[in-house]
């Protein structure tokens, strides 16, 4: 079973069809309109070429007029969907396929040029435009290698290269189509993915920030509160006393009463806030154990049992570290913590050793461990696998995109960590042969001055709140 849990955070691929502009195709055909006008002229008036002129201009003139209405009908800053960029770039496969047709068909070098508008839908457009874009390209490049007309000298000698030669053109060109699509579309999509996969990272990093900084705002707010709550508490108590047995201030009693409740709810609210799981939130160093716990708190309640294990390393300090508190560690292991819940049978043990150069944390879970044809893969965003026929039932919400490692594995290693993924035990063991620890195994190996303040660092004076910025 895979352990390539996702992250919290609901990604959503925007449509790559959209993300081409109609201004950077029109500036593309106009750079074509003129490379074009150059060939011919140099050919025609440079080497004596017998052209057929008035065609040629009439194919250029194709390019232009349409590069002329798409200007004055649609906006510049237009965005084309799959099926307008679709239907631009066929238009210019079949104008540049014309302009072969009239020059000598695959005897003209030029014709290498009808890879261009495939490069291009292949980085931006969907699957099925591409194939339909290669597939046009294909086809022009088949019938200009037998239907042309002949390039001629001024003395009337047909220019042609040998049959074979031609063979290797159309040969060349047809790969080309196939593999540059299918390159440039790998390319493309890998790049896409991982920025947007680098973006998620990034809202997950804030999104832990700005919790982090609200607890401490609300950790500050309930201990700069607590005194005048107090007060109104105190007094509130007096009035009750002096009020009551006096039937002429029977009305006062009960209001006295109900203020010191609403003070003593005031005072409960700010301390439920300031809980939810970061104790200590307004503090900028804690216990490595501290850490873990406030890690794993989300997940400490989901039905399996989460085992903390923290032991000084052979040259370790018997006392246990005190580390930062950064958004990133908190973050990353509460992503490697979920991970392992979702996937465990029913135990995950978090164990942490320390030496006087490293501290490492390992996350075992006794879950089915990770598919051996993914480990290598591990912490790529959107990896995607078959599901197994139970698994939708077990996890139905469950996508396995990898979105989750992948965001774990940028913050831990953004502030130094080394992670390593294994399995604690040959997946193909049957269950009764499996060790306790026997499922996925996750490895995180900090420097110790990565993670542990200098010294007086962790006692400095922590100064006034900073604002929370929306």
């Amino acid at each position: 079973m895979s352990e390539t849990g996702p992250s919290d955070i609901v990604f959503q691929h925007p449509r790559r069809a959209n993300w081409i502009r109609l201004r950077t195709l029109i500036v593309l055909r106009w750079v074509a309109v003129a490379g074009q006008s150059i060939a011919i002229a140099a050919a025609h008036f440079w080497y004596g070429l017998q052209l057929e002129i008035g065609l040629c201009v009439l194919a250029i003139g194709l390019s232009v007029i349409a590069n002329l209405v798409a200007m004055f009908i649609y906006p510049a800053n237009r965005r084309l969907n799959e099926g307008e960029a679709m239907l631009m770039l066929v238009f210019d496969l079949a104008q540049l396929g014309l302009l072969i047709y009239l020059t000598g068909g695959l005897h003209n070098p030029f014709a290498l040029l009808l890879l261009t508008p495939v490069t291009i839908a292949a980085t931006a457009l969907g699957l099925n435009a591409v194939l339909i874009v290669g597939a046009v390209a294909i086809g022009i490049v088949t019938f200009v290698a037998f239907h042309y007309l002949p390039l001629r000298t001024v003395q009337g000698f047909v220019l042609r290269v040998p049959s074979i030669f031609l063979f290797g053109s159309w040969i060349a060109i047809v790969i080309g189509v196939s593999f540059l699509a299918l390159y440039a579309r790998k390319v493309t999509t890998e790049i896409a993915a991982m920025g947007d996969a680098l973006l998620a990272t990034q809202l997950a990093l804030a999104r832990e920030q700005k919790l982090t900084d609200l607890g401490g705002v609300i950790a500050a707010a309930a201990h700069e509160l607590g005194t005048p709550l107090a007060t109104i508490k105190l007094v509130s108590s007096e009035m009750v006393d002096e009020i009551q047995g006096d039937a002429d201030l029977e009305s006062l009693l009960e209001d006295s009463r109900l203020i010191g409740q609403q003070a003593d709810r005031c005072r409960e609210i700010l301390r439920s806030m300031g809980r939810a799981g970061k104790d200590d939130l307004h503090m900028r160093t804690a216990p490595l154990q501290t850490v873990l716990e406030e890690a794993a708190e989300p997940h400490l309640g989901r039905g399996k049992r989460v085992h903390f294990d923290l032991h000084p390393g052979p040259s370790g300090d018997e006392r246990q570290p005190e580390i930062r508190r950064s958004s990133e560690v908190i973050h990353g292991m509460r992503n490697l913590i979920q991970n392992a819940v979702d996937f465990a049978a029913a135990n995950v043990w978090v164990e942490a050793r320390w030496t006087n150069q490293s501290i490492t944390i390992r996350v075992i879970d006794d879950g089915e461990g990770y598919p051996t044809h993914l480990i290598g893969r591990i912490g790529d965003p959107f990896v995607r696998r078959r599901r197994s026929p139970d698994e939708p039932r077990r996890r139905p919400e469950y996508e396995g995109m990898g979105l989750g490692l992948f965001i774990a594995k940028t913050l831990l290693e953004r502030i130094g960590a080394e992670l390593t993924f294994a399995n604690g035990s040959d997946p193909f063991l049957a269950p009764e042969e499996r060790p306790e620890k026997g499922g996925a195994i996750v490895e995180v190996t900090w420097p110790r001055d990565r993670l542990v303040p200098h010294e007086g660092e962790s006692r400095a004076a922590l100064g006034s709140n900073r604002p929370i910025e929306a």
